[in-house]
């Protein structure tokens, strides 16, 4: 049966991270079927959809978006309590992360006369790229993982520019199924993220980046995340994580001087799992908001399509029952 109803959709702006793949494909089954032309009010930036229902269909739609309004607000909610924890993990990490970084980096300032082979820190001419690409494991979080994504398209492309080699080490299923759809990208390693990052989840990362570059089949690591700002921003960054460079670029043989093996064989292994662990939290963190505005977004729209379907639900029922009282009253005048 054919649907009938006119139906204003808002149009008022979203989030950076609430893309319309965020939501679009939850809510589908419960969206007003447009097959008539859509219009633009002068008035205001909204679209008109004439969609034609009985009542019954009403009912129904109105039901199944009041569930849907349910599950979206369960996950606002979700998403919020885990985001608080997740924030805490990366403020608390940080301090450590970027300390120890800061140490590396000025032993390397101090003692730039040792003639000294470490290998993590050894600079070579770059030949081939190793990209760690993190992504989320699940969607309804906006365009988290699309930003990310697109952010590591950009790389490629730019190292194909260069005439540079690459290969992708992919972190969470997202990342995992968009890269096993692309058989053209060569990928090192699939990886699972978890729930909660842990040092053991960071330590199979580093573990891998270590042997990737030790081994010399890539001279040059590099650590894509989306980096946690605040509850409505996040940002797509590219970290050089080995060699190590405080700039970030790529380095020539004569980047940087080498630092004495007693302190940096000690430090270099906690300075990579530490990177690492930062960029998983960084990254749920990240992806926790996005979802969080992406529910808080469907949530509206759900109020704003149960309210419209309400209308359209009155209007139809009242026109109905006028209709049988104009039958009942016409045949009364018949019996006259």
């Amino acid at each position: 049966m054919s649907c009938s109803t006119t139906m204003w959709v808002s149009s008022k702006p979203s989030l950076p991270d609430s893309s319309s793949l965020s939501f679009g494909s939850f809510l589908n089954p419960f969206r007003l079927p447009s097959h008539n032309s859509t219009t633009t009010s002068p008035s205001r930036s909204s679209s008109v959809t004439p969609v034609h229902c009985g009542l019954r269909e009403l009912r129904e739609r109105i039901d199944s978006v009041k569930n849907t309004q349910k599950i979206t607000e369960a996950m606002k909610l979700v998403a919020a309590a885990k985001v608080r924890r997740a924030q805490e993990a990366v403020v608390n990490a940080r301090p450590f992360s970027e300390t120890l970084v800061e140490v590396l980096y000025n032993i390397n300032e101090q003692l730039q006369t040792e003639d000294i082979d470490v290998p993590l820190i050894k600079v070579r001419p770059v030949k081939k790229v190793a990209l760690v690409v993190v992504t989320g494991d699940r969607g309804l979080c906006g365009g988290f993982n699309n930003a990310i994504i697109k952010k590591a398209e950009s790389r490629i492309a730019e190292l194909k520019e260069l005439g540079l080699e690459y290969t992708v080490i992919s972190v969470g299923k997202k990342g995992n199924s968009y890269f096993l759809r692309r058989p053209y990208i060569p990928v090192d390693k699939f990886l699972e993220g978890g729930s909660l990052p842990t040092a053991k989840e960071a330590q199979a990362i580093a573990d891998d980046v270590f042997s990737l570059f030790v081994s010399e089949e890539v001279d040059k690591v590099e650590l894509l995340y989306t980096k946690f700002v605040s509850l409505v921003k996040s940002d797509p960054v590219i970290h050089t994580l080995l060699p190590l460079s405080p700039k970030g670029e790529i380095c020539d043989i004569n980047g940087f001087e080498q630092d004495p093996v007693q302190i940096l064989d000690a430090l270099l292994p906690l300075y990579l799992n530490s990177q690492i662990l930062r960029a998983l939290q960084e990254s749920l963190a990240s992806e926790l908001a996005a979802r969080m505005s992406a529910m808080s977004n469907a949530t509206d729209n759900a109020v704003e399509l149960k309210k419209t379907l309400s209308i359209v639900y009155n209007r139809q029922r009242q026109a109905k029952i006028t209709g049988e009282i104009l039958e009942i009253v016409a045949g009364a005048e018949a019996l006259v």
